[in-house]
């Protein structure tokens, strides 16, 4: 069965100096095919999946102890490492400091 509520795990970054300032922008990593935004088609591929993207949704329903690669893969966005950056649909912070 599956579940009738969707828990995600969401990664965002910000360029702010202070991350708990209330004016912070955060902009969120959009994934290849992890769901996400309510208005996108549900993207379709077979007979494989993206990896991560299937990752993260099996994520969501531990803690980040449960899931230590979680904190890898944000050091990683954060660090800009281009092949991690490279599973990913989008980089908010392309073209400019890391966040």
């Amino acid at each position: 069965s599956i579940t009738k509520e969707r828990t995600e795990v969401v990664l965002q970054g910000t360029s702010s100096l202070d991350p708990n300032d209330p004016a912070a922008v955060w902009e969120e990593y959009d994934f290849k095919c992890k769901p996400g935004d309510l208005t996108r088609r549900p993207c379709f591929i077979s007979p494989y999946h993206y990896r991560l993207d299937w990752l993260m949704w099996f994520a969501a329903f531990q803690t980040y102890e449960q899931n230590e690669w979680i904190i890898h893969l944000a050091g990683k966005l954060l660090a800009q490492e281009e092949e991690t950056l490279s599973l990913m649909a989008t980089n908010p912070f392309a073209g400019r400091a890391p966040p």
